[in-house]
């Protein structure tokens, strides 16, 4: 019987028999012969199962209850009759009951199998385990957020469904010396996981593992040997902005904040940016960031809305030659590039600042914009800053042009070129 329920004899003297629509949990330690307030004994009493088993149970009255003969009893399963054709009379005191092929349980805590007298009182009741034993759990997976934590989710064994309540323990040593220690806090990522929040030990191994028990028997993982430090993690980078720049219409800046839990440790840290337009579930990740903080999109659809997001993966904690865990990604910032009266390219790339651009239309826009810095500046200092200004007056400038030329009929468009009217290329 499990720990925490009352006795038998407790449970009976205590409540009343509910109504029979009323009974919902299983019956646990129903009456049994030896007290003067018994009437009936089912046997066996709480039987577990496999599914697919069959059942042969006996329902026995003690005493003279009213009624309460073996030709006047009747069975319930979970407060539905059973049909009198699995049942037979043995003796005028006892009626058998004959179930075959068992399903699994409906409910963990056991089916209802219930003895009635003929008027519908309760006489007896039995629980019935109905199910499978655990199966191997697999794919245990660990991180750290703080290195002084460490939290664990695993997969249950290939069937996963026991049919019956199976208790899933976490369990860590130290590789070679140490005592076995089970984890207490579960539940704190999904329904199989359990975080460990402190006195964890850096530079040596862990092992851990999982193990699974239930009415019908255990089993227990593979072990899993990790480093803390080889496992951390972060949570996404906060204060995600994304914002225009300037009004260059393919363009988009984005800017972060590294995560602050891991301030105080020594370790590098890499980013990807991921993006899409506001009526698609597509998202196009960028990876070559490296370990900035800001970055810059180009290449996309002038008046379009995007949503984007950032991740952190931190490496190197301490030294360690293995790579982190990605973060979750940031919650979703959005922002929109300004409107063009031409249609722009669908790519998009990150420009980091003082690296080199990284698409073809990028180069052709910085090989013109090196000619205009020859004839306009005399600063040879490449900066963003000019670069933008350069921009923004090539696309100020095409937008006049194409103002000028629907205003000029079409035999002065020919004219106006002809007398030295400025002719921009379509695409920079």
């Amino acid at each position: 019987m499990p720990a925490g329920r009352p006795g038998p004899a407790a449970q009976s003297a205590r409540r009343p028999p509910p109504p029979l629509p009323l009974l919902l949990l299983c019956v646990l330690g129903a009456p049994r012969a030896g007290s003067g307030a018994d009437t009936a004994v089912i046997s066996p009493q709480d039987p577990t199962l496999l599914i697919g088993s069959s059942l042969q149970a006996t329902c026995s009255v003690h005493g003279d209850p009213p009624g309460a003969t073996a030709e006047g009893l009747y069975w319930t399963l979970n407060g539905r009759r059973l049909p009198r054709e699995l049942s037979r009379v043995l003796n005028a005191s006892t009626l058998a009951l004959a179930l075959a092929n068992l399903n699994g349980s409906r409910q963990q805590s056991g089916d209802n199998l219930v003895c009635h007298a003929r008027d519908g009182s309760i006489l007896a009741g039995s629980c019935l385990y109905v199910g499978l034993p655990p199966e191997k759990p697999f794919n245990i997976s660990c991180w750290s957020k703080n290195m002084k934590d460490l939290t664990c989710r695993w997969t249950p064994g290939a069937q996963g469904e026991t049919f019956l309540h199976t208790n899933y323990s976490l369990k860590y040593k130290l590789r070679w010396y140490g005592q076995d220690n089970t984890c207490e806090e579960y539940h704190t990522v999904g329904p199989h996981s359990c975080h460990i929040p402190k006195d964890l030990a850096l530079f040596t191994p862990y092992e851990i593992w999982v193990e699974a028990t239930n009415r019908l028997g255990s089993a227990r993982s593979d072990v899993l040997t990790l480093d803390i430090l080889d496992v951390v993690t972060t949570d996404p980078p906060p204060d995600v902005h994304v914002s225009r720049v300037g009004g260059l219409e393919d363009q988009l800046s984005v800017r972060w904040v590294s995560p602050p839990a891991l301030k105080d440790f020594l370790f590098q840290a890499k980013y990807q940016i991921r993006y899409r337009v506001e009526d698609s579930v597509d998202w196009k990740v960028v990876d070559d960031v490296s370990n900035q903080t800001s970055c810059r999109l180009a290449g996309l659809k002038p008046g379009t809305v995007y949503f984007v997001q950032v991740r952190c993966n931190p490496f190197g904690i301490y030294g360690s030659k293995k790579a982190g865990i990605w973060s979750e990604w940031s919650h979703p910032t959005a922002a929109s590039t300004p409107r063009s009266e031409r249609p722009g390219p669908g790519g998009g790339a990150c420009e980091p600042r003082g690296g080199e651009p990284s698409s073809g239309p990028v180069r052709r826009e910085l090989k013109q914009f090196l000619g205009w810095l020859k004839k306009h500046a005399y600063c040879s200092n490449l900066s963003f800053r000019l670069y933008d200004q350069w921009r923004a007056w090539m696309q100020k400038s095409h937008k006049t042009r194409n103002q000028d030329e629907r205003i000029l009929p079409t035999g002065r468009r020919g004219a106006a070129r002809g007398n030295g009217a400025q002719v921009l290329p379509d695409k920079l």
